[in-house]
């Protein structure tokens, strides 16, 4: 089974100058650390306005920043946001590709809608047609990072005429494609789409099994018709982490963080009223959380050989990937670190031994079904050599509009001033060197 962590770059109040530097720098630590022990994944979500539960609004960024600092861990988006209205497809086509070139292809491509009105209405979406827009991005996403040129799109949350989209990924056809999932429902619908299901809801193994082997039902079935252009057929479960010798002291140091998570998603998707720049929920957490008897997926909370035991279970059943959460609530960047170690040593041999002859037995079971589900997929055509559009420069079109010749300034702007202190060829010369492609 592989291993994953989770950052939602949690910060409950009371905040202090210097609080969110202090959290970002510890968090590039210890994924550093990650990184060097042996963890496969890191995930990184993109959440807007959720303060305290999630200061994470840029993870291109800070996966940028983690890709200088690691050398084997893959870095995830844990999810892009992919209605348009978050981010314009084009814009997540060139930073996907760009983190691919700069880490050397090891980005995973996690992609999701959002849960929360706070995010939806603050981007002008409603939640009955987020979904909508979510494959509508993703399916143009994927086809610009493989198309040269792009052929335009005309769609209805987004239009765009033919341009080619670049840098291109290192890993092709593109990075592997997941789906956030909390649902039976929506793990069913990664599938059928061909994508990895990040499954972010806490099951025991017994009910991870029944949802893991339907998932790949559908991956087998002719049901599946890929939304990209590759087949990502890989499901991972989600699980709070603390390990310790003492395992009142795993409870300690990690128990009441994970059930803030829980609190927080509550706030924010379900029941709460949220006061932007007022509301404070570390301070309402404080009232009811000892009140919050049942904890799903905190069974990785404890001494190692319980952990392993636990895991071992999922391992057992074919879940793919588990991804842990840490950092959250108020749970200290020491006792994260050290759990690592902890875990590295004690829990993570047992669930890396034969994995890569699991995967190789995997991968090859699925060939012939991921190839039929590839020929199933209906692909955009590339656009003819004659089709392909010219775009004129900005000055050549404000000199048409104006009716002025700014020839005599040394180029084609339209602006004269330009031509100072930029080396421009002069109007003759250019067009005699762009004649031989016209």
């Amino acid at each position: 089974m592989k291993l994953g962590l989770f950052y939602e770059h949690q910060l409950p109040r009371p905040w202090k100058d210097g609080s969110e530097q202090d959290l970002f720098c510890n968090a590039l630590e210890q994924i550093g650390l990650a990184d060097r022990l042996g963890f496969d994944h890191v995930w990184q979500v993109e959440h807007h306005f959720l303060e305290e539960y999630s200061h994470s609004s840029a993870p291109e960024v800070f996966l940028g920043a983690v890709s200088q600092r690691t050398k084997n861990i893959r870095l995830g988006h844990g999810v892009c946001l992919s209605p348009p209205n978050y981010n314009h497809p084009a814009r997540v086509a060139e930073r996907l590709a760009t983190l691919d070139v700069i880490s050397g292809g090891r980005v995973d491509w996690g992609t999701g809608e959002s849960a929360s009105l706070i995010e939806m209405h603050g981007f002008g979406i409603e939640p009955e047609a987020k979904s909508d827009m979510w494959r509508e991005g993703v399916e143009q996403t994927a086809n610009m990072m493989t198309m040269q040129p792009y052929p335009g799109y005309d769609g209805q949350f987004f239009k765009m005429p033919a341009r080619n989209v670049v840098p291109k990924p290192v890993q092709k056809p593109h990075p592997p494609i997941w789906m956030a999932c909390s649902r039976r429902e929506s793990i069913l619908r990664a599938a059928r789409h061909g994508l990895g299901a990040l499954v972010f809801g806490f099951v025991e193994a017994s009910q991870a099994k029944v949802w893991r082997d339907e998932y790949y039902n559908i991956i087998k079935s002719e049901e599946c018709v890929p939304i990209g252009h590759s087949v990502n057929a890989n499901i991972a479960a989600l699980n709070g982490m603390m390990v310790h010798d003492d395992a009142e002291e795993a409870m300690r140091r990690g128990l009441d963080g994970f059930r803030f998570f829980g609190y927080s998603i509550a706030h924010y998707a379900v029941y709460g009223e949220h006061r932007p720049g007022r509301t404070d929920l570390w301070r309402r957490f404080q009232t009811i959380k000892a009140d919050m008897k049942d904890t799903p997926g905190s069974g990785s909370i404890g001494r190692p050989q319980s952990v392993r035991e636990h895991l071992m279970e999922y391992a057992d059943i074919g879940i793919d990937q588990m991804i842990f959460i840490q950092q959250c609530g108020m749970n200290k960047h020491e006792h994260i670190c050290e759990a690592l170690e902890l875990f590295a040593t004690e829990v993570m041999p047992a669930l890396k031994e034969k994995e890569d002859r699991r995967v190789r037995r995997k991968e090859e079971e699925l060939a012939p079904y991921v190839e039929r589900a590839l020929a199933r997929k209906l692909r955009r055509p590339e656009l003819s050599e004659s089709d392909i559009p010219s775009v004129e420069a900005i000055g050549v079109v404000l000199e048409r509009r104006t009716g002025k010749d700014y020839a005599s300034a040394g180029g084609a702007y339209a602006d004269p001033t330009r031509g100072g202190a930029i080396p421009m060829v002069s109007r003759e010369a250019f067009i005699r060197s762009a004649k031989g492609e016209l």
